[in-house]
């Protein structure tokens, strides 16, 4: 559908059918705000539009006939906000409706390279006048509360009038609203020859949770000085001109609109702000706002780029996936986080899964200033206390911390009790996080100042969550959710147990630390969070015996107790018109099938990698791969990764491929409804820690690169403790090129190298 192109996105027809995914690929954002691609002008066809403001969300019910004591009170759901991208004409008094003329022409570009969105397409209306429209619109990355459309009109075969309205519509609904339920009440409108803004508010709940109040503003220039009316009529604000269009000449339309909310401002001040924030905007103009916004897209490209030489299709796929990361999150907000879609659809309720910590944080980690990953790190320290609460509704007691597995405040707001109660490997992932930024950037402060007190709580859950075995005399976790969201309330996941050991391993280890270099403010902890030392005991108790199930026969590692008692098939025997199972199964059917939705045994020797023998990793990797079905966008970077690790080059590429075009190629059938925008870091992980083998250990980066025969050559730069490393590797060399700063070790295939400011080593690459 897409055509192949190193820097763009382009779609060189229009197709009906497929324009809801096209919405989804096209969307733009700018951290603060985003937008699927929804057309500027009329459109009766199938849509769904999508204007969102991040941290502004609406609590929907969620008690139904089979709630359960400790399910969350509502699940929080982003909201589709009043929209201002609304460009209608009528030609000759004919509506220029996209879904009711014929398309001589069309083409639509995103330019990743400048974060722009550009239209230009030919059209015959029902009158037979041929008009020609060109646009080009972004969400700007210096100005964060603006957006900007270039609009053009042109009549191609005729004289005609015009009739042009820009619009503001604040009479719109989320697509998974109950009954079609409309979260907003207007509060103001105000439509006036020098103003144009529109206040709304989310309704009320019953929750306690804030309303929010968005005002959003709109500031028209016309390439001619005409006379222009306002409208104000139900939810839309409209500002109309009329005109003769000669055939030949363009009418242009710069549209500037600010979107403003009471989560930085109070709702008296949104109007003024709005008005202000897009009269501002209009006087800086189209070309200014447009150069400062793609400065700001070349430095971040200069930070996080990928190049691929040879491979013009996988080239393509890890941009687009950069693209939208670094689009979607800027680390500027430490209130705000990644949602599973992004700015790019409503599924999963734009809220904050574990997918962060396990999946994007390296790729900020590495690509991006310490201070976005500390934020992120800093958004669970300072929702700990609901953590906390969130523990108790479940019965855990004196400070145990259960982090939520979909929040937008730190509650937890999912509705499904296998994953509300059981998916709580969660934990795990956002203790590790501490781990990983820690070992990269060498900042202990943070353990000292927030990392160890979010460590407690989380191993305080993990000594209540498990069960002494009066047979076994081990630990165990029974009924639970792993990553394998194909099974559910098991005993014993391995990857769940695993990561609850490490967490008081870690824990334990960082609080000897602490006492041995910051004694006074450890004590000042102690007192906080009313310590016991006696929990320690426990602690140390529970990783001497935890329970790590185990088959003998195969010499694997088991899935959970009972695995190997399902059906001894693998996804060789599944029939390729059954996939994905999730849509053609029942539940019943897949619960009780060996297949495996996502990484579980495998996510867990990607993690821990040092722990267990490569021959370990090999023969579970080979077992586990067999049977699993990656329907879950997060899987099948993972086993790139380990695929890697195992030196299965073949198998690898074909799941970074897969990883990386998941949604341009559309593998899960869903991309229609968002863009799967946390495993899109996965592809990053793929090449960086797959195909180049990073590692850092004992205060020194590792590489061990390889690359797939595919390319000719691949290169990509991180930020690592204040220095700038650039890594190529080609089908003969691997270079090392050290841009600024220094690093005192650096170790390519095992042996070790000291870089200064401006060196470059290059190094045989190993066959």
């Amino acid at each position: 559908m897409f055509v192949e192109n190193e820097w763009k996105i382009i779609e060189d027809s229009f197709d009906a059918n497929r324009h809801q995914m096209a919405e989804s690929i096209f969307s733009i954002g700018n951290g603060h705000m985003g937008q699927r691609a929804n057309f500027e002008e009329a459109y009766s066809g199938k849509t769904l539009p999508g204007n969102y403001i991040g941290g502004v969300f609406f609590p929907d019910k969620t008690r139904v006939g089979w709630w359960k004591n400790g399910y969350p009170d509502y699940f929080a759901k982003v909201v589709n906000a009043p929209t201002w991208i609304g460009i209608h004409s009528w030609i000759d008094g004919e509506l220029l409706d996209l879904a009711n003329v014929t398309i001589l022409s069309f083409e639509r570009v995103l330019n990743m390279k400048e974060g722009t969105l550009s239209k230009t397409c030919v059209v015959e209306m029902k009158n037979g006048a041929q008009v020609e429209i060109k646009s080009t619109r972004f969400i700007s990355m210096t100005e964060s509360e603006i957006g900007v459309i270039h609009y053009e009109l042109t009549a191609l075969n005729f004289d005609c009038t015009l009739c042009m309205s820009s619009l503001i519509k604040s009479d719109v609904r989320n697509q998974d609203s109950n009954y079609d339920e409309c979260f907003w009440q207007s509060i103001a409108q105000i439509n006036t020859e020098k103003e144009c803004v529109a206040v709304d508010k989310t309704i009320p709940n019953p929750f306690g949770v804030p309303q929010f109040s968005v005002a959003t503003a709109m500031k028209n220039v016309f390439s001619r000085d005409i006379i222009t009316v306002h409208k104000t009529e139900g939810g839309i604000l409209s500002e109309i001109a009329g005109m003769k269009m000669r055939k030949g000449e363009p009418v242009t339309l710069d549209k500037y609109a600010a979107q403003v909310s009471t989560l930085n401002y109070e709702e008296q001040e949104l109007a003024q702000i709005a008005l202000q924030r897009a009269e501002d905007a209009a006087k800086k103009g189209y070309e200014s706002l447009l150069k400062s916004h793609k400065k700001v897209w070349a430095e971040k490209w200069k930070q996080s780029d990928i190049v691929i030489k040879g491979d013009v299709k996988a080239q393509q796929g890890i941009r687009f996936n950069i693209f939208q990361l670094q689009q979607t999150y800027t680390g500027e907000d430490s209130r705000l986080n990644i949602g599973p879609k992004g700015f790019t659809g409503e599924k999963y309720g734009g809220v904050t899964y574990w997918d962060t910590e396990a999946f994007c944080f390296p790729f900020y980690l590495s690509t991006s200033p310490e201070t976005v990953s500390r934020n992120l790190l800093l958004y669970r320290y300072k929702q700990l206390d609901r953590a906390i609460a969130n523990a108790e509704k479940l019965g855990f007691t004196r400070g145990a911390a259960l982090y939520p597995m979909v929040t937008m405040t730190g509650d937890e707001c999912h509705n499904e009790w296998e994953i509300t109660f059981e998916e709580i490997h969660r934990n795990g992932a956002i203790a590790h996080a501490i781990y990983d930024y820690v070992t990269y950037t060498g900042d202990r402060t943070y353990l000292v100042e927030y990392g160890l007190e979010v460590l407690i709580g989380i191993s305080r859950f993990w000594a209540q969550r498990v069960t002494l075995s009066p047979t076994k005399r081990k630990y165990m976790i029974l009924g639970v959710t792993g990553p394998n969201e194909y099974e559910n309330n098991v005993s014993n996941n391995w990857y769940t147990n695993y990561y609850a050991r490490w967490c008081l391993r870690y824990t334990l280890e960082i609080i000897t630390w602490t006492k041995r270099v910051a004694s006074e403010k450890y004590a000042e902890l102690q007192k906080k969070i009313s310590f016991d030392e006696r929990e320690i005991g426990l602690w140390s108790d529970i990783v001497n015996n935890m329970y790590l199930p185990h088959d003998d026969k195969y010499g694997i590692i088991l899935q959970q107790d009972g695995y190997l008692d399902k059906e001894p098939v693998t996804v060789a025997d599944l029939p390729a018109d059954q996939r994905p199972i999730n849509q053609h199964w029942s539940w019943d059917r897949i619960l009780r099938s060996p297949y495996i939705k996502q990484a579980d045994v495998v996510q867990g020797l990607y993690v821990f990698e040092d722990e267990f023998e490569l021959e370990t990793i090999q023969k579970n990797f080979n077992f586990y791969e067999a049977r699993c079905v990656h329907e879950s966008s997060l899987s099948p970077c993972i086993h790139s990764v380990v695929a890697s690790k195992i030196g299965n080059e073949e198998k690898a590429y074909e799941l970074y491929l897969r990883t990386a075009r998941l949604d341009l190629d559309d593998y899960n059938k869903e991309a229609h409804e968002g863009l799967h925008i946390t495993s899109m870091s996965g592809s990053w992980l793929a090449i960086v820690k797959g195909f180049a083998g990073m590692r850092v250990a004992n205060n020194s980066l590792h590489f061990s690169p390889y690359i797939p025969k595919e390319w000719n050559s691949y290169s990509f730069s991180i930020n690592y403790r204040g220095a700038v490393l650039t890594v190529t590797v080609s089908k003969k060399n691997v270079t090392m090129s050290l841009t600024t700063g220094t690093i005192p070790s650096i170790q390519v295939y095992g042996t070790e190298y000291k870089l200064n400011t401006g060196d470059n080593i290059e190094i045989e690459l190993k066959k």
